[in-house]
């Protein structure tokens, strides 16, 4: 299981705050202990689901440098200068 929690929040996000979790579960997400999930971030995150959960190193797949059990990924929305939204950064840690 993967808990992946809202660690920074650059700019505004118009789904997420600072501290949301969003669990999944193998091909599940656990709607209830989920606090939000947006489809921009959605894209990012399930493209690594399979791999952390399977044991595959996120310092092996550059998502991280040096924490084995930890992983950082973030959504596609550049931010101010680009949009009007922010770019939230996850925090993925792996149960």
């Amino acid at each position: 299981m993967l808990e992946i929690v809202v660690d920074e929040i650059r700019g505004d996000c118009p789904v997420h705050d600072e501290g949301d979790k969003i669990f999944v579960d193998g091909p599940e997400i656990d709607l209830d202990r989920t606090d939000a999930v947006c489809t921009h971030a959605l894209q990012t995150i399930l493209h690594y689901t399979t791999a952390l959960e399977n044991g595959v190193s996120p310092v092996k797949l550059g998502l991280s440098k040096k924490d084995e059990g930890t992983a950082y990924l973030q959504c596609v929305d550049p931010g101010k200068e680009y949009t009007d939204g922010g770019t939230a950064i996850f925090r993925c840690e792996i149960r």
